[in-house]
């Protein structure tokens, strides 16, 4: 029999602790993995959601983070607010693009060259990153290879010292053409020297819009891995050594507790009030909210819902790229519209305010991104609202130039009166509901319908009504 002495207490007390210590340190030595997922063009709620996710994990001391991937492309400004962001973090980010049959296009090939570990999924794809044009349009031409040209009957030699004419090298259009394409070039090529990759492939995909799959992108030292899912990527990155700011971190990704994090609340209403097609409506009901509340003044319904939509609507013009003349064309035209309604000029100015509004709703982003344009039916159908707002207003002030008068003084100039008392040359008459003192060039009987010819102050000169009997 084994008495429990404290000695025997104090050694199962040292066994429990140390049993504790090894399960908390095998814990403690877990990797902490978050995965992020951009699925879709990147924008300003992408950017949103990317940026403070990578911020909390700094904060929760995350020992990498996993942006999976899958994107046509996206805007600049938000493109390069989460490079900026990327390139300043203490935190190892892997880009992976996945699942089969993603894409890691135009904006997402920077992303791509600027994380800390670039992966790709088998049957995915990475490349066409040329500049769209600015203002709308088409994009920018990419550079043309020198067309032969014919035959020359003779070729005279060379003479000595000089070298034979050479084709000068096709570039972009316009200056403002070159000058974006040079910019992105500079860019991704800063980018590229820093992480360490291919350099010339990424001047060729921007230049000439180059596309390669998974394992050629590998080959050419584009990317750094080609792996079949998460599971993989992160076997693959364990032990491996990671220069990020402040120093170098080596994973241990053996052990590893993954967590996914999923877009807020403010990550939805970024990508909603986001979209084009909402901001323009945003901005349309606000600007006839405040109409309403002009015409009808002390509900407040639509002067409260106008101002919202309105701080709404600019809030998301700022995070778009907006052309400034086509917002300038469509507050000109709205200021034409509220002009006739106030000084009716018989459609001049109302036209003109439907033709700029038109204009500067369809020219308003300036941007040829897959949905970062107003939709057209959405631009014709607010366009017919307002002109049909338009009509309405005119034919409302022409209506009132051709309508007799029915209040004030002048509106008894051919009212009805009747006679109160029998008088010859003056007397009382009743017209519109009041006592009046009348005047009359021929003799009133009491009782007779009588027709107001004219008022002088509080007297009415009036006359024999003429199918009075």
């Amino acid at each position: 029999m084994v008495r429990n002495t404290p000695l025997h207490r104090r050694a199962l007390l040292f066994a429990g602790a140390l049993l504790g210590a090894v399960c908390f340190s095998q814990h403690a030595a877990a990797a902490k993995v978050w995965v992020l997922e951009i699925d879709g063009a990147i924008g300003p709620a992408s950017a949103d959601y990317f940026i403070r996710s990578l911020e909390d994990a700094e904060d929760a001391d995350v020992d990498l983070v996993v942006l999976r991937l899958d994107t046509p492309g996206g805007l600049d400004k938000s493109m390069r607010d989460m490079i900026k962001v990327l390139l300043a973090s203490r935190v190892p980010v892997a880009t992976y693009v996945s699942p089969n049959g993603a894409r890691a296009a135009s904006a997402g090939t920077y992303i791509m060259y600027a994380s800390h570990v670039a992966a790709m999924a088998p049957a995915t794809n990475i490349g066409s990153s040329t500049p769209v044009s600015i203002g709308g349009g088409s994009p920018l031409p990419l550079p043309q290879a020198p067309q032969p040209a014919e035959e020359p009957a003779a070729e005279e030699p060379a003479s000595e010292g000089e070298e034979p004419d050479k084709a000068p090298p096709a570039k972009p259009g316009t200056a403002m053409e070159r000058k974006v394409v040079n910019d992105a070039v500079a860019y991704i090529r800063g980018i590229a020297e820093l992480r360490g990759r291919n350099v010339e492939w990424a001047e060729q995909t921007v230049r000439e819009a180059s596309n390669l799959p998974a394992r050629d992108a590998l080959d050419q030292n584009v990317i750094d891995l080609v792996v079949e899912d998460l599971d993989e990527l992160l076997a693959a990155l364990d032990g491996e050594t990671i220069a990020v700011e402040g120093g170098d971190v080596t994973l241990d990704t053996s052990d590893n507790r993954i967590e996914r994090v999923e877009p807020d609340w403010r990550y939805e209403l970024l990508g909603l009030i986001a979209d084009p097609n909402v901001a323009y409506l945003l901005l349309m009901i606000g600007v006839y909210g405040l109409i309403f509340e002009f015409y009808n003044p002390g509900t407040g319904v639509g002067g409260v819902a106008g101002i919202i939509c309105l701080l709404l609507g600019a809030y998301a013009l700022q995070m778009l790229p907006v052309n400034y003349a086509g917002l300038a064309l469509v507050i000109v035209g709205l200021a034409l519209l509220a002009a006739e309604a106030f000084t009716p000029s018989f459609g001049v100015l109302g036209t003109g305010g439907v033709i700029a509004f038109l204009i500067g709703s369809i020219i308003l982003f300036d941007t040829d991104l897959p949905g970062y344009r107003v939709s057209i039916p959405i631009i014709l159908a607010v366009t017919a609202s307002t002109g049909g707002l338009m009509v309405f207003v005119v034919g409302a002030a022409i209506r009132a130039r051709q309508s007799p008068v029915v209040s004030g003084g002048e509106a008894l100039i051919g009212a009805e009166a009747v006679a109160l008392e029998d008088f010859e040359s003056q007397g009382s008459v009743r017209a519109a509901g009041e006592v009046w003192r009348a005047r009359s060039g021929e003799p009133v009987a009491k009782g007779a319908r009588l027709t107001v010819t004219s008022r002088d102050g509080l007297d009415l000169d009036v006359e024999p009504k003429e199918d009075a009997g």
